[in-house]
């Protein structure tokens, strides 16, 4: 069968980027079920069968929607520390970013709860840690940058060396349980003013932890 002048229209890579584009506007508006090779090539205007140059798989497609979904939580996180204002005090400046990466994180999950659960909707069928994790402008992902604030808590003086092994573990499990709670648990219809209670509750409880 001949290609359609739209999949002609598609080349030295633009298919697979046209299928990714649409694969996020999928999960963005209906999450990580929505995700699938039929929707995604319907969306990007090609046939079924065109997707599979680029996708061996709908695992593969989600995958691929995974990591971007992980790069724009980073990207956000990158952009709140950006944004706080310049503090000589370096202690004061490690907390402040640890501070907002938490924040944007409840912020993410809350503002695109699509993408947010399909940033963790990492198919069965493949190894769901060190995927390539999606990353912002530094050329870290989310799980990098918890690690890089922590690390630099422990070399301002803020917080002491034999805490900071596996910090990552408890301070990532507080935000996401939080902003799991936020927006599918009992939590789910608390007014603004309590989710800012909520959200800094957490955030302190992190600090005194550590």
């Amino acid at each position: 069968m001949s290609a359609t002048a739209s999949e002609r229209s598609y080349h030295h890579g633009r298919l697979r980027e046209a299928l990714l584009v649409a694969g996020l506007g999928l999960a963005r508006a209906d999450g990580p079920e929505a995700v699938v090779l039929r929707a995604a090539s319907r969306a990007a205007g090609v046939s079924h069968n065109a997707a599979y140059r680029h996708f061996a798989d709908r695992d593969e497609l989600l995958r691929a929607v995974c990591e971007q979904c992980m790069s724009r939580l980073a990207v956000l996180m990158e952009a709140r520390i950006d944004a706080l204002p310049a503090d000589r005090d370096p202690v004061a400046t490690a907390w402040a970013r640890l501070d907002a990466i938490g924040r944007a994180y409840v912020e993410f999950a809350t503002t695109e709860p699509g993408w947010f659960r399909t940033a963790f909707a990492v198919p069965p069928t493949l190894d769901s840690f060190g995927l390539g994790e999606g990353v912002g402008a530094s050329g870290l992902g989310p799980y990098a940058l918890l690690s890089a604030r922590l690390d630099e808590l422990v070399e301002v003086g803020a917080v002491p060396s034999e805490r900071r092994p596996g910090a990552e573990y408890a301070a990532w499990s507080a935000v996401h349980g939080l902003s799991t709670l936020l927006n599918d648990g009992p939590l789910r219809d608390l007014p603004a003013i309590e989710r800012e209670h909520a959200l800094r509750v957490v955030l302190d409880t992190v600090a005194r932890g550590l």
